[in-house]
């Protein structure tokens, strides 16, 4: 398409192939009608927010258009919107319309297809449009090719909303013409024509869509929903408590160490670990420390607990206060191998008095004895504790465990050590320590509920923002509707 215009010789030169009536010189602004070569008169130039130029070439929907027209349409003294008028190679039209930055895609639509219902509700196929406003317009700017004589009487747009499509009627005299448009994205028109700037958003557009598809989110979020379900009773069916650890500890036992527990393993779900301890306390305290250790990792964590427990008489009643039972939890505790590391102490405690003692068969059994001549045999590894009354009784017990029958010399020896070797000032069993121990059990907890209910809460409240929140956005975007169906 090649035009000289008459005014200025600006030569019009575009690719377009399709039977123009009229055109607007780039160069002077005047409206040409081509059959005539003369001039109609001086048209403004449209300049603001205008971003596609003529002659500019997109792809929509996978077909090819080239932007062959702009106008800016004017209602009242300061409402304005654009149209670009659009041709695809094989002549056939197509609109982008854009107003306060939403823009909407529009094809021409045949009268014979839309039914009026009601004054204000027409359909096409199976879907019913509501009437949005009716709006008269004018042409305020006016660039490119036309193959319709421009009108620049006012003419009367009426549109019809469904969600994210409408219908526009575009009314000039004696004539109509339907559009059926839809929704396009800010960043379809970027990518379709390869522009980087595009004016911004300014409210609702009158066919934007919510921001999420609810429906859809609500079925993702419903199939997640199932699917954490199952994976929750998968796993409370797949085990139940597990007593994992219980062993009575000795104070004097752990005194300046810890204890290493045998390994355990954890299989299932990650869930609590939960610890009972117990010891007698009587006004007083001991304390109970302990690490679980994850073999593969070497991850540690770490816990301490005091069990504590008072009692009195004042002002005539008795009190008490504390427990000798203390419960507490390692949280989501993962499967693996694990064992413990476990120290304790208490409140006033002494040393073992079998640690100072006679050791035999290389610490195996130790000897002690106290101010009365009595005497005590100790398995330390089992803790038995055997007495003995007589002093000849635990000489022929410790040579009949080390064989020394026939070995007078050793005999001799234990003579001399059962006399002076063994300690009495601590008058066992008189002044043996009272509360000696503390009892420790450990139970893999079942799987918790507590983050499965989160996850389901925060699911089932998401669904209801949207789709509350939904609501708002279609009652705002009818806030500059006369016809709005959510008015009261």
């Amino acid at each position: 398409m090649h035009y000289v215009c008459p005014v200025c010789k600006t030569d019009n030169n575009y690719e377009f192939t399709f039977p123009a009536v009229e055109y607007i010189c780039r160069s002077c602004s005047n409206l040409i009608d081509i059959s005539q070569n003369t001039s109609l008169k001086v048209v403004k130039k449209p300049i603001e927010n205008v971003v596609l130029e003529i002659g500019k070439k997109g792809l929509i929907n996978n077909i090819q258009y080239h932007v062959t027209g702009t106008i800016t349409r004017k209602y009242g003294t300061n409402v304005y919107w654009r149209e670009y008028y659009l041709k695809d190679e094989k002549g056939n039209d197509a609109f982008l319309s854009e107003s306060e930055g939403h823009w909407v895609f529009l094809l021409p639509q045949s009268p014979v297809n839309i039914k009026h219902k009601s004054s204000k509700l027409i359909q096409l196929v199976d879907t019913t449009y509501r009437w949005y406003e009716t709006t008269p317009c004018t042409i305020h700017a006016a660039a490119g090719f036309f193959e319709d004589k421009l009108d620049f009487n006012i003419a009367t747009y009426k549109e019809y909303v469904n969600g994210s499509r409408m219908i526009s009627q575009e009314q000039s005299d004696s004539s109509v013409e339907y559009f059926t448009g839809k929704h396009i994205a800010k960043s379809t028109v970027k990518k379709a024509f390869n522009i980087t700037d595009l004016p911004n958003y300014y409210g609702i557009g009158i066919v934007q869509p919510f921001y999420i598809n609810v429906r859809q989110a609500i079925n993702i979020l419903a199939l997640t929903a199932l699917l954490i379900c199952l994976i929750q009773l998968n796993l409370v069916m797949s085990r139940t408590n597990a007593n994992i650890f219980e062993q009575e500890i000795e104070f004097a036992s752990v005194t300046d160490k810890e204890l290493v527990s045998k390994s355990f393993e954890l299989s299932g779900g990650s869930a609590p670990l939960e610890v009972q301890a117990y010891s007698d306390v009587d006004n007083s305290w001991a304390n109970v420390s302990l690490s679980l250790v994850n073999e593969k990792t070497n991850e540690m964590r770490y816990t301490s607990k005091d069990i504590e427990r008072y009692s009195g008489f004042e002002g005539g009643e008795s009190w008490n206060e504390g427990s000798r039972n203390e419960e507490f939890n390692i949280c989501g505790v993962a499967p693996g191998k694990y064992h413990f590391l476990i120290s304790a102490e208490k409140e006033g405690g002494i040393p073992d008095p079998f640690k100072t003692g006679y050791q035999l068969n290389n610490g195996d059994f130790s000897v002690i004895g106290n101010d009365k001549g009595e005497f005590y045999i100790r398995n330390n590894k089992t803790k038995n504790i055997q007495s003995y009354s007589q002093r000849d009784m635990l000489k022929n017990e410790i040579i009949g465990m080390n064989n020394w029958l026939n070995q007078p010399k050793e005999i001799q020896k234990l003579d001399s050590i059962i006399t002076f070797a063994i300690p009495i000032e601590y008058g066992y069993p008189q002044k043996s320590e009272a509360n000696p121990s503390v009892r420790i059990k450990a139970i893999w907890q079942p799987v918790s509920f507590w983050n499965f209910g989160i996850v389901l809460t925060l699911l089932i409240a998401f669904g209801i923002i949207c789709h509350v929140g939904k609501g708002y956005f279609e009652k705002a975007k009818w806030n500059n509707s006369s016809n709005s169906p959510y008015q009261v």
